[in-house]
């Protein structure tokens, strides 16, 4: 035996899964030790963190909670109601009924309310209501009943002149601030227009979603959402120079680049598990606060706001492993050695060609979707990838453009030489900071431009000319011999300028027809002379005179003639169950030309002056009236609705507008009004948190500069430019891709742009936000340049 035949040590051997998987597992707990027990930098860092993380947390919970919440309104809403039964109504029993609808607006408020009376000793209760309010009473919701006690609501009372005798509960309510009221009569009758009801619950089935509204459902929920993720993605940054240079201590004794990988990724971990927490905290109390807060008239229920449960575990899951991936990605970026930091993005720059196929990926996604048709159903899934792949690669792009551009700064005054140098310096805290307002912008401005572009089709032209008359008046109550009342109770309101006012019933001849036949039928409208002259063409009136008004159309005005037969008897009125009136048109009566109507209608067919139908009561009669008011008189609007609520409870009064806009158009509108003023919200409080933040990292920088007689101005200013280089770079990329995806939604549903300039509102709140959290970081930033900052232990 000699030497050569030793045994050689074995090769080490690689570590078996479990021991690599308890090697990971070791490291990532160390992180959270270090994030947890760190002293007053890391708790200050993992708490900064935690902030940022759960204000992402709570928007996302709150969007989560939002299909809840609407199901819940919609379930309420429907318990209230009652089917639409086209005119068939149940037979009246100890447990039915009547109901006129009563509601009415107030100062832009919708006010829904009704007047009842009971039918039997058992009267069906809507929902939320205790007891059936007796004649003279009414019960109420609690944001009416706080209005109605309010100075705000005199005008109020004097329509609603019942006492209140108890409050609807939440159950009968759509929100907090429904406004809604239910009043007891002794006198209501069918005749009046009252339906019968037998129980409640029983509301028709909701139409579903135009392919259109879906893509604008689907593209404002992708752009108020992904700002929510590119802010949880930069809150788990916070702090990343200090967490580097501690990593850097663990390399000198001994701890390879992967262990320290897997450390920071814990501490990550630990600070995004702490703003789960924070963020389900911030939830539940602002859960507690719903019902107080109204935002663009919108309002829920503390008891409505309750995530999906697998949209809350998606959030759970989503946010620690968001947290870890986008940590072990910055870490790529680094090289952390025993005896310091370098950052490889300094040597060799940021790569544009990973990243400008991002936003193309998602053009040219939605290009292969296809154009939207009516008919055709929408697969929302790639509309949803394609949004989300342009806007997220505005991000990625936004970092590579502020490097750029400020790496070929240089020169100019003092503050503008401290801010170019320290973006040079590192650029990426810049980009993260405005890389929310840009996503923000860029979506907003995409939506501003699918809006403008499907406007047409869901506001329409009313035909209708507010200049010659702003409300309209229906009621079924008001007959021929009380009309003039009527007319002149309404001339006489404050602010009402003039009004036209007439009955108008179906008047046809009388006489026997087969099934085949076709009865001549025309209209009776029944005014006064000043009334009648608006309608038709007639020179000398009188009160008791008659009149025959042919429309322009000559084989119309020949069918006018079938029933208008001067000297005949004319069936007139409503005939189902009692027998026909009959009424003689008088042989004198001339035959005028009829005369537009501001609606643009002609009134052809019989015209008779109160005094010719004597005492006679027509059945099936409607009162209506068009009132011209002026506008410059403070609540005239409502002084015109107490005079119709006088006359009768049950008037329609219709305000005359120039558009008519589409009601899930509108809903889907107001819901990105709701949703983006939250996420600006979160936006500026993210924005805050991330430059206080930069600002506790250049503590000591910022206090020797201030040792050395730097003026507090220079500073300021310095802060200022950091903040404007970026943000103006992030909204220039904002607009190009915010036009350029508008542009392609617009050509998916077949639309051109109808406007290009909507940009600039959109620029202006994206540079108001930057300027307010800036000014609002001014007063931290004096206090970190005292003297004291140059401490250290």
């Amino acid at each position: 035996m000699n030497l050569l035949d030793e045994k050689r040590p074995a090769p080490p051997s690689h570590p078996s899964p479990s021991a690599r998987t308890t090697t990971a597992l070791r490291d990532l707990g160390l992180g959270i030790r270090f994030a947890a027990a760190g002293g007053r930098e890391g708790w200050t860092r993992t708490l900064l963190t935690a902030i940022g993380v759960g204000l992402g947390v709570t928007l996302l919970l709150l969007a989560s909670s939002i299909p809840h919440m609407l199901d819940a309104r919609s379930a309420r809403s429907a318990a209230r109601s009652v089917s639409d039964t086209s005119g068939i109504q149940p037979p009246a029993s100890g447990t039915t009924v009547l109901r006129l609808d009563t509601s009415s607006d107030y100062r832009g408020q919708e006010i829904d309310g009704y007047l009842m009376r009971a039918e039997g000793a058992n009267p069906v209760l809507p929902p939320g209501v205790g007891r059936f309010p007796a004649p003279g009473e009414m019960v109420v919701s609690p944001a009416l009943r706080e209005l109605l006690d309010s100075p705000d609501g005199e005008l109020l009372r004097e329509r609603l002149p019942y006492e209140i005798t108890g409050t609807i509960d939440d159950a009968g309510l759509r929100a907090p601030n429904d406004l809604l009221y239910y009043a007891g009569s002794d006198t209501l009758t069918r005749d009046q227009g009252a339906r019968r009801v037998s129980d409640y619950g029983r509301a028709g089935k909701s139409e579903p979603l135009q392919p259109v509204l879906v893509v604008l459902l689907v593209m404002v929920c992708v752009v108020l959402l992904i700002p929510v993720g590119i802010f949880i993605a930069t809150a788990v940054r916070f702090g990343g120079d200090r967490r580097d240079r501690r990593l850097a201590a663990l390399r000198l004794v001994g701890v390879d680049i992967r262990s320290t990988r897997r450390i920071a990724a814990g501490e990550a971990l630990f600070g995004s598990l702490l703003g789960l927490l924070a963020g389900a905290g911030f939830f539940l109390i602002a859960r507690q606060f719903a019902d107080l807060v109204e935002i663009r008239g919108i309002m829920a229920f503390p008891g409505d706001l309750v995530p999906a449960p697998w949209l809350a575990a998606l959030v759970v899951v989503a946010v620690p492993l968001t947290a870890v991936l986008v940590t072990l990605g910055a870490m790529r970026s680094v090289v952390i050695e025993p005896l310091g930091v370098v950052r490889r993005g300094r040597e060799r720059g940021r790569r544009l060609w990973w990243r400008l196929p991002v936003p193309l990926l998602g053009l040219g996604v939605l290009g292969l979707t296809g154009r939207v048709t009516e008919t055709e159903p929408v697969e929302p899934y790639p509309i949803a990838l394609g949004a989300v792949l342009v806007l997220v690669g505005l991000a990625l792009l936004l970092p590579w453009l502020v490097e750029a551009c400020v790496n070929r700064l240089r020169g100019g005054p003092v503050p503008w030489q401290l801010a170019t140098r320290r973006l040079q310096l590192d650029s990426g805290a810049a980009s993260r900071a405005v890389s929310g307002v840009t996503v923000a912008v860029a979506g907003a401005i995409a939506l501003q431009m699918l809006f403008a572009a499907t406007s047409a089709d869901f506001e329409r032209a009313t035909g209708l000319d507010t200049s010659k008359a702003q409300f309209e008046a229906s009621s079924v109550n008001i007959t021929g011999e009380n009309a003039a009342a009527a007319v002149a109770k309404l001339r006489a309101t404050s602010g009402v300028e003039a009004v036209t006012g007439s009955v108008t019933v179906d008047a046809s001849r009388p006489g026997d027809y087969g099934s085949d036949d076709v009865r001549p039928s025309t209209t009776l409208t029944i005014g006064t002379c000043d009334t009648l002259r608006e309608l038709a063409r007639i020179g000398a009136c009188a009160d008791g005179d008659t009149f025959v008004a042919h429309p322009t159309d000559q084989e119309s005005a020949k069918w006018v003639d079938k029933t208008a037969r001067k000297g005949g008897s004319v069936q007139v009125g409503e005939t189902s169950g009692t027998a026909p009136l009959l009424w003689t048109l008088p042989a004198d009566s001339p035959t005028v030309q009829v005369r537009p109507d501001e609606l643009g209608g002609e009134h052809e067919g019989i015209m008779a002056t109160p005094g010719a139908m004597g005492t006679v009561t027509v059945r099936g009669a409607t009162f209506q009236a068009l009132i011209r008011v002026d506008e410059t008189v403070p609540d005239v609007a409502e002084y015109v609705r107490n005079t119709a609520a006088r006359l009768d409870p049950g008037m329609e009064l219709f305000a005359w507008e120039e558009i008519e806009q589409d009601r899930q158009y509108a809903d889907i509108r107001t819901g990105l009004m709701v949703g983006a003023t939250l996420v600006l919200l979160v936006i500026a409080a993210s924005m805050l948190v991330s430059q206080l933040e930069q600002l506790r990292e250049r503590r000591r920088l910022l206090s020797a500069l201030a040792a050395f007689g730097t003026r507090r101005a220079t500073l300021g200013w310095s802060v200022l430019w950091q903040t404007a280089v970026p943000v103006t770079l992030g909204l220039t990329v904002a607009v190009a891709g915010g036009l350029g995806l508008g542009w392609t939604l617009t050509w998916m549903i077949s639309k051109s742009v109808a406007d290009w300039w909507v940009f600039w509102p959109m620029l202006g709140a994206g540079g108001t936000l930057i300027m307010l959290v800036t000014l609002v970081s001014l007063p931290p930033l004096w206090r970190l340049m005292r003297q004291d900052g140059l401490r250290t232990e």
